[in-house]
């Protein structure tokens, strides 16, 4: 299995943390926890596809992908382009894993 890039391990790992203050939170002696040195995220608290999704819905509302009028500017058009290819780029390294 590939490893994850460094934008979609840090995605994950935001996710994690999340979950895993959640889910351990009322537990005494979690087995693991965003807060213990070395915490890199678990599968169990991951849930790839989920972000995944998450992320390919917020790159369709905030860079959506342009039509022939929608900017006038080629910069403007080739940095959309280029900004949504890359976060698309990541959520399909997510979906993959």
């Amino acid at each position: 299995m590939p490893e994850l890039s460094p934008a979609a391990q840090k995605i994950l790992r935001a996710d994690a943390a999340e979950r895993c203050l959640v889910e351990w939170s009322s537990v005494n002696d979690p087995p693991c926890h965003p807060s213990d040195e070395g915490w890199k995220g678990c599968g169990t608290c991951v849930n790839r596809a989920a972000v995944a999704a998450a992320l390919q819905a917020a790159v369709d509302q905030v860079v959506p992908e342009l039509s022939g009028g929608d900017c006038s500017y080629d910069c403007c058009i080739t940095q959309c382009e280029e900004i949504r290819a890359e976060l698309l780029a990541i959520a399909a390294e997510l979906k993959a894993q």
